[in-house]
């Protein structure tokens, strides 16, 4: 399973999933209370309640546990779920999360978070055309990747609609900062399945000299992977430089709790629940 960033959608997986699906079944869902993704009540529009609904969604795929990537608010997600049992992996995509109740990193995430708002709210006032126009996207990009250019125009348009119409946008703001209060991640070092950390040497949204040595040090069976060149949503930019990287992760825990010689279907190669709508 394929997580997103907050904001954004399974739209961000596009061109890594064909790259997995020759291999394993693949779901990238859509988080709810995001562009196309389920409904979700303003007061569950929290990091707990997005870990219930990814919870139910396995259980109606029929999977009690599977690999779990993902990435920001995804990769904090995995370790959640993994806390919880649902994971026989999981792979942390500069994962947010990474500090301590009120420290000076929680803070500086939390105004970067302030200083994106005014992107949303130019999508949203632009509509469609703003998904459209080369320079609102291309500036939208620049908190996520380091080259906008790299982009696609298709994932670009789709990161401007999904990030300007997310639902839980102004009221996970306000949990971000209640957040102060809870702190980041809990619980790595009761994390009791084998994990990678991928670290995006140009990530401007979570910087890895100084947020990846919290997940490195208090994951107890972690691997350290450098993703050069690359900003906070590496797989906009370089979805080859992704999958390679997590095809490795899954070959190295092939047999965490998959059955030698499985046959592997490409029927579940899909992007759940919806579509993202136009």
């Amino acid at each position: 399973m394929l997580i997103h960033p907050f904001a954004l959608s399974h739209d961000v997986w596009h061109d890594v999933i064909p790259r997995l699906a020759d291999e394993y079944d693949v779901v990238a869902m859509t988080l709810p209370g995001h562009w196309g993704g389920p409904k979700l009540r303003r007061r569950e529009m929290t990091l707990r309640g997005y870990a219930d609904a990814v919870e139910v969604f396995l259980d109606k795929l029929g999977w009690d546990t599977c690999h779990i990537a993902g990435n920001s608010i995804g990769g904090w997600l995995a370790c959640e779920l993994a806390l919880r049992g649902r994971a026989r992996s999981i792979v942390a995509i500069a994962p947010a999360g990474g500090w301590t109740r009120f420290s000076t990193t929680q803070l500086l995430c939390g105004l970067k978070f302030l200083l994106v708002a005014p992107f949303a709210l130019l999508g949203w006032a632009t509509g469609e055309l703003g998904a459209r126009i080369g320079w609102i996207r291309r500036l939208a990009l620049r908190t996520c990747v380091m080259d906008p250019r790299r982009v696609p125009d298709d994932r670009a348009a789709n990161f401007v609609r999904a990030s300007s119409r997310c639902p839980s946008f102004m009221p996970f703001m306000h949990f971000l900062w209640a957040d102060l209060v809870y702190g980041g991640v809990k619980g790595l070092d009761r994390v009791d399945v084998k994990s990678t950390l991928m670290l995006c040497d140009s990530d401007w949204m979570v910087p890895p000299r100084r947020y990846g040595r919290f997940y490195a040090d208090g994951l107890r069976d972690v691997v350290v992977v450098n993703l050069p060149d690359v900003g906070h949503c590496p797989m906009l930019e370089n979805p080859e430089l992704v999958a390679d990287a997590l095809l490795d992760h899954l070959r190295r825990n092939k047999g965490d709790g998959l059955t030698e010689g499985q046959p592997i279907s490409s029927a579940r190669a899909t992007m759940m629940p919806e579509g993202p709508r136009r």
